[in-house]
């Protein structure tokens, strides 16, 4: 091995002496990690020698920000903990964008970030490479808790507390800082054999259950919301029990795709931003919110205004009554809503009140809704759209994962995707460009990982794609299973939609950019152009190749029209 001067990073002389960068590496294996995201830096290669000496697959993006996202959608693929290493100063900060997306939608990561060496800190300006005066305030914003370790002593206990805390809801990403030297110092700490990192407990108290169970055995016109935490708290098999119960009409928001089967009776699907869908909740007499804020989306830009009762559950106490008032239960969402179905079982709610939405069933009600936002749609000119999203449908296996990018394909994702057996997984939390790239090339690593089948499909407009552009260097040097596909509208179609019906006019929406297939064949990945006729074929065709492929469609795809400025 190569040692490095704490100084300089320079290499000195080679030894077999364990450094911290070693107890990295052993805890993260002792918790169970497969695989880290990142790329190497002067003040972290005490962690990048020590891997070498150990079992983690190493990952090497070419964009921080791209790094984070790859953890991200590692994390949420496998529902394991994504793991992030990061350099100093520039590298770190480069992250922020991807953590704060993992921070809004509530992914578990471990991130470890070096640092200058300990006597460059407490911003004495030492003038060392790469120095800020705080780097772990930088990602306050978008992490749950920020540590910084100055002893080697400490590691193991530091990522293990890290381990426990990003799993545990709210969960979400943490932050580690090791400096450089504490990194390379030879140290007397034997090996790590085990660590043990264990959600902390998050229940709901009896004393709402109860009272969430008086008002729903008595509803009439009960309605539940399901957003991404009902995902997140694995709540799907409570949340049908509890539907099927109260017949309940069920609306999943875009983070909660996939929670309610989609062609059940009473599902009202994903059509959060419809006005009818609006309506009809609207009516409820009590409606139960699990893991959503009812925030811009879910409230069709806070349009919303229920008059019946709400229950809301979520495992960040901040979002309860953030916008509504309501009965606030602080608890993850899969121990709440198994505690909900118990106790309604208990008192027989299936039976104890008639449902009736003004003389229809909820059943009814459910299909009539339904009803309503096809024929919304088919009465506008969006022939091409409907059958451009139904034949992507067509084409990706039942099972398959799917990533999404802020991009108008993704905008209909929201709304009219089914994920089936598969899952959803988009950048609405923090809403930024860039997402879907590297975080199906995460998805797909961990699939793989963990023995499933790794094929996934990302979706990007050329805008978004070209934030990520350079991952299919990563994607290519690993052979990852990405399909990619590319809807080039020449800009930033979604804005460029915004502004015309704004302003009558767009202005900086409009985009030069590459030839996507040749600068997809210059990085040796497969590429090809199709018509919006032709993409469904040719998905099938990149889902059965090897390695990474690029679908590029040349279109302007329109949103169906927003019914909140009604």
């Amino acid at each position: 091995m190569i040692d490095f001067d704490p100084g300089t990073a320079a290499p000195t002389k080679g030894t077999d002496q364990r450094n911290g960068g070693d107890l990295v590496v052993e805890t993260l294996e002792a918790l169970g990690a497969k695989t880290v995201f990142g790329i190497p830096g002067q003040h972290a290669l005490g962690l990048f020698d020590a891997m070498g000496r150990g079992n983690l697959q190493f990952v090497s993006s070419r964009v921080e920000n791209n790094s984070a996202f790859a953890a991200d959608g590692y994390s949420r693929a496998t529902g394991e903990v994504g793991v992030l290493f990061l350099s100093t100063g520039p590298g770190a900060l480069t992250s922020l964008a991807g953590l704060q997306e993992a921070y809004a939608t509530g992914v578990p990561m471990v991130v470890v970030a070096s640092q200058i060496p300990l006597e460059g800190l407490g911003a004495r300006r030492k003038g060392m490479l790469h120095q800020l005066d705080d780097q772990k305030a930088s990602a306050a914003n978008v992490t749950k808790s920020q540590r910084l370790i100055q002893h080697a002593s400490g590691i193991p206990s530091a990522i293990q507390d890290a381990w426990t805390e990003a799993i545990s809801s709210p969960q979400g990403p943490v932050w580690i800082e090791i400096p450089q030297n504490v990194l390379l110092d030879p140290i007397m700490v034997p090996p790590v054999e085990d660590a043990l990192a264990e959600a902390a407990d998050n229940p709901p108290r009896v004393e709402l259950v109860r009272e969430a169970v008086k008002w729903l055995s008595t509803a009439e016109r009960p309605a539940i919301i399901a957003g991404g935490g009902t995902r997140r708290g694995r709540a799907e098999k409570s949340l049908l029990s509890i539907a099927e119960q109260l017949r309940a009409p069920v609306i999943c928001t875009p983070g909660g795709n996939g929670a309610f089967p989609w062609n059940h009776e009473l599902s009202l699907q994903s059509w959060i931003e419809d006005r009818y869908m609006t309506d009809l909740l609207e009516d409820a007499d009590v409606l139960v919110v699990i893991g959503s804020s009812l925030g811009e989306v879910t409230s069709n830009y806070f349009t919303f205004e229920p008059r019946g009762r709400i229950i809301q559950i979520d495992a960040e106490p901040r979002v309860l009554e953030s916008n509504r008032p309501g009965l606030g239960i602080r608890a993850d969402a899969g121990q709440a809503l198994a505690a909900l179905d118990e106790a309604l079982s208990g008192v027989g709610a299936a039976g104890a009140t008639v449902r009736s939405w003004h003389g229809a069933s909820p059943e009814e009600t459910v299909k009539e809704a339904l009803a309503k936002v096809k024929a919304r749609l088919e009465s506008q000119d969006l022939a091409k759209e409907l059958k451009f999203m139904a034949d992507i449908r067509e084409a990706v296996p039942d099972g398959m994962q799917t990533f999404w990018d802020m991009t108008i394909s993704a905008y209909w994702g929201w709304s009219c995707w089914d994920s089936r057996q598969g899952q959803f997984h988009s950048a609405q939390g923090a809403g930024g460009l860039g997402y879907g790239f590297p975080a199906a090339i995460g998805g797909a690593v961990g699939l793989e990982t963990t023995g499933k089948p790794a094929r996934v499909l990302a979706v990007s407009g050329d805008g978004s794609s070209m934030y990520s552009i350079s991952e299919l260097a990563t994607a290519k040097q690993h052979n990852i299973p990405v399909t990619w596909l590319i809807v080039d509208d020449g800009g930033y179609g979604i804005l460029r939609e915004y502004m015309v019906g704004a302003f009558g006019k767009a202005t900086a929406t409009e985009l030069a950019r590459p030839d996507f297939v040749k600068l997809a064949e210059s990085f040796g990945v497969p590429a090809r152009r199709v018509s919006p006729d032709e993409v469904g074929e040719a998905l099938k065709e990149g889902f059965a190749a090897d390695g990474p492929n690029v679908v590029v469609v040349e279109t302007l795809l329109k949103m169906f029209a927003p019914t909140h400025l009604d």
